[in-house]
Protein backbone atom coordinates (compact mmCIF):
# COMPACT_ATOMS: atom_id res chain seq x y z
CA UNK A 1 0.00 0.00 0.00
CA UNK A 2 1.12 3.51 -0.53
CA UNK A 3 2.06 5.49 2.25
CA UNK A 4 0.89 8.94 0.86
CA UNK A 5 -1.52 9.38 -2.83
CA UNK A 6 -2.87 12.00 -4.27
CA UNK A 7 -5.02 11.55 -7.02
CA UNK A 8 -7.86 14.07 -8.74
CA UNK A 9 -11.07 12.43 -10.47
CA UNK A 10 -12.33 14.39 -13.19
CA UNK A 11 -15.46 14.83 -15.33
CA UNK A 12 -18.74 16.63 -15.76
CA UNK A 13 -21.42 16.40 -13.51
CA UNK A 14 -23.88 13.08 -13.44
CA UNK A 15 -20.30 11.11 -14.12
CA UNK A 16 -20.14 9.35 -10.40
CA UNK A 17 -17.17 11.68 -9.98
CA UNK A 18 -17.70 12.56 -6.60
CA UNK A 19 -19.60 8.99 -5.68
CA UNK A 20 -15.89 7.23 -6.28
CA UNK A 21 -14.23 10.15 -5.01
CA UNK A 22 -16.21 9.32 -1.79
CA UNK A 23 -15.62 5.72 -1.94
CA UNK A 24 -11.61 6.23 -1.83
CA UNK A 25 -12.07 8.26 0.91
CA UNK A 26 -14.38 5.67 2.78
CA UNK A 27 -12.13 2.32 2.10
CA UNK A 28 -9.25 4.67 3.53
CA UNK A 29 -10.36 5.32 6.34
CA UNK A 30 -11.55 1.84 7.20
CA UNK A 31 -7.98 1.05 6.40
CA UNK A 32 -7.36 3.54 9.26
CA UNK A 33 -5.33 5.95 7.00
CA UNK A 34 -6.10 9.41 7.03
CA UNK A 35 -7.56 11.40 4.08
CA UNK A 36 -8.94 14.25 2.63
CA UNK A 37 -11.89 14.64 0.21
CA UNK A 38 -12.02 18.16 -1.61
CA UNK A 39 -14.77 18.22 -3.87
CA UNK A 40 -14.92 20.61 -6.74
CA UNK A 41 -18.02 21.87 -8.92
CA UNK A 42 -17.93 24.70 -12.13
CA UNK A 43 -20.27 26.92 -12.01
CA UNK A 44 -23.17 25.47 -13.98
CA UNK A 45 -26.23 23.91 -12.75
CA UNK A 46 -26.31 21.04 -15.25
CA UNK A 47 -24.09 19.35 -17.25
CA UNK A 48 -21.33 21.53 -15.28
CA UNK A 49 -17.58 20.25 -14.75
CA UNK A 50 -17.20 17.74 -11.38
CA UNK A 51 -13.63 17.15 -9.99
CA UNK A 52 -12.44 16.05 -6.64
CA UNK A 53 -9.45 15.60 -4.86
CA UNK A 54 -8.36 12.70 -2.77
CA UNK A 55 -5.52 12.35 -0.57
CA UNK A 56 -4.67 9.10 1.15
CA UNK A 57 -1.60 8.84 3.24
CA UNK A 58 -1.01 7.03 6.65
CA UNK A 59 0.50 10.31 8.14
CA UNK A 60 -2.03 13.83 8.97
CA UNK A 61 -2.40 15.53 5.46
CA UNK A 62 -1.40 19.04 5.47
CA UNK A 63 -3.48 20.67 2.70
CA UNK A 64 -6.32 19.55 1.00
CA UNK A 65 -4.96 20.97 -2.04
CA UNK A 66 -2.95 18.43 -4.86
CA UNK A 67 -0.54 21.09 -7.10
CA UNK A 68 0.73 17.74 -8.45
CA UNK A 69 -1.15 14.56 -8.04
CA UNK A 70 0.19 11.11 -8.21
CA UNK A 71 -2.57 10.22 -10.68
CA UNK A 72 -5.71 11.42 -12.38
CA UNK A 73 -9.13 9.24 -13.58
CA UNK A 74 -10.35 11.66 -16.31
CA UNK A 75 -13.45 10.36 -17.37
CA UNK A 76 -13.84 13.12 -20.19
CA UNK A 77 -11.70 15.31 -22.81
CA UNK A 78 -12.48 19.03 -21.35
CA UNK A 79 -11.20 17.82 -17.79
CA UNK A 80 -8.54 15.46 -19.18
CA UNK A 81 -6.69 18.66 -21.31
CA UNK A 82 -7.42 20.30 -17.82
CA UNK A 83 -5.54 18.33 -15.22
CA UNK A 84 -3.51 16.38 -17.43
CA UNK A 85 -0.29 18.82 -17.39
CA UNK A 86 -0.38 19.16 -13.65
CA UNK A 87 -0.11 15.21 -12.95
CA UNK A 88 3.80 14.76 -11.61
CA UNK A 89 6.06 12.98 -13.52
CA UNK A 90 6.14 9.40 -13.62
CA UNK A 91 2.71 9.18 -12.24
CA UNK A 92 -0.77 7.91 -13.86
CA UNK A 93 -3.09 9.17 -16.58
CA UNK A 94 -6.07 6.75 -16.80
CA UNK A 95 -7.89 8.17 -19.76
CA UNK A 96 -11.82 7.00 -20.34
CA UNK A 97 -11.23 6.84 -23.80
CA UNK A 98 -15.08 6.26 -24.78
CA UNK A 99 -14.92 9.77 -24.46
CA UNK A 100 -11.69 11.42 -24.59
CA UNK A 101 -8.05 10.68 -26.44
CA UNK A 102 -4.92 10.08 -24.57
CA UNK A 103 -2.23 13.40 -24.16
CA UNK A 104 0.35 12.83 -26.45
CA UNK A 105 2.61 15.68 -24.53
CA UNK A 106 2.75 13.09 -21.37
CA UNK A 107 5.19 10.68 -22.76
CA UNK A 108 6.82 11.00 -18.74
CA UNK A 109 3.46 9.40 -17.63
CA UNK A 110 2.32 6.22 -17.45
CA UNK A 111 -1.00 6.62 -19.49
CA UNK A 112 -3.62 3.63 -19.18
CA UNK A 113 -6.73 4.02 -21.77
CA UNK A 114 -9.88 2.46 -20.33
CA UNK A 115 -12.89 2.10 -22.75
CA UNK A 116 -15.71 2.81 -19.65
CA UNK A 117 -18.51 3.73 -21.42
CA UNK A 118 -17.90 0.73 -23.56
CA UNK A 119 -17.35 -1.55 -20.79
CA UNK A 120 -20.37 0.13 -18.56
CA UNK A 121 -22.68 -0.54 -21.69
CA UNK A 122 -21.57 -4.47 -21.86
CA UNK A 123 -22.33 -4.69 -18.25
CA UNK A 124 -25.80 -3.18 -19.58
CA UNK A 125 -26.01 0.54 -17.26
CA UNK A 126 -23.71 3.03 -19.05
CA UNK A 127 -23.41 4.66 -15.75
CA UNK A 128 -20.87 2.44 -14.24
CA UNK A 129 -18.52 3.96 -16.11
CA UNK A 130 -17.02 5.53 -12.80
CA UNK A 131 -16.88 2.36 -11.24
CA UNK A 132 -14.70 0.69 -14.57
CA UNK A 133 -12.33 3.66 -14.24
CA UNK A 134 -11.95 3.30 -10.22
CA UNK A 135 -11.94 -0.44 -10.54
CA UNK A 136 -8.68 0.27 -12.38
CA UNK A 137 -7.43 3.08 -10.70
CA UNK A 138 -7.57 0.53 -7.77
CA UNK A 139 -6.00 -2.58 -9.08
CA UNK A 140 -3.34 -0.33 -10.76
CA UNK A 141 -1.86 2.10 -7.86
CA UNK A 142 -3.38 -0.02 -4.94
CA UNK A 143 -4.05 2.95 -3.19
CA UNK A 144 -6.79 0.74 -1.20
CA UNK A 145 -8.05 -3.07 -1.30
CA UNK A 146 -11.02 -3.52 -3.70
CA UNK A 147 -12.71 -5.36 -1.16
CA UNK A 148 -12.96 -2.29 1.17
CA UNK A 149 -14.14 -0.32 -1.81
CA UNK A 150 -16.76 -2.50 -2.28
CA UNK A 151 -17.34 -2.87 1.81
CA UNK A 152 -18.27 0.95 1.67
CA UNK A 153 -21.10 0.96 -0.75
CA UNK A 154 -23.68 0.73 1.43
CA UNK A 155 -22.34 3.93 3.59
CA UNK A 156 -21.43 6.02 0.30
CA UNK A 157 -24.31 5.15 -1.97
CA UNK A 158 -27.61 6.49 -1.26
CA UNK A 159 -30.67 3.78 -0.29
CA UNK A 160 -32.46 4.00 -3.36
CA UNK A 161 -29.10 3.36 -5.57
CA UNK A 162 -28.52 0.11 -3.35
CA UNK A 163 -29.94 -1.44 -6.08
CA UNK A 164 -26.44 -1.00 -8.10
CA UNK A 165 -24.41 -2.83 -6.01
CA UNK A 166 -24.05 -5.97 -7.88
CA UNK A 167 -23.39 -3.79 -11.20
CA UNK A 168 -21.13 -1.69 -9.46
CA UNK A 169 -19.05 -4.48 -8.24
CA UNK A 170 -19.26 -6.26 -11.80
CA UNK A 171 -18.07 -2.90 -13.37
CA UNK A 172 -14.61 -2.75 -9.97
CA UNK A 173 -14.00 -6.09 -11.09
CA UNK A 174 -13.64 -5.37 -14.89
CA UNK A 175 -11.89 -2.21 -14.50
CA UNK A 176 -9.10 -4.31 -12.27
CA UNK A 177 -9.53 -7.49 -14.57
CA UNK A 178 -8.20 -4.47 -17.64
CA UNK A 179 -5.17 -3.33 -15.81
CA UNK A 180 -3.88 -6.64 -14.14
Amino acid sequence: MNKHHEVIIAGMGGQGVMVIGQLLAHATVMEGRNVVWFPAYGPETRGGTADCTVIMSSKEIGSPVSSSPDALIALNQLLLDKFAPSVKREGIILVNTSLAKPPRDRSDCKIVEIPANAIADELGNSRAANMVMLGAYVELVKPVKLESIKASMEEVLPPRHHGLIPLNNAALDRGAALVA
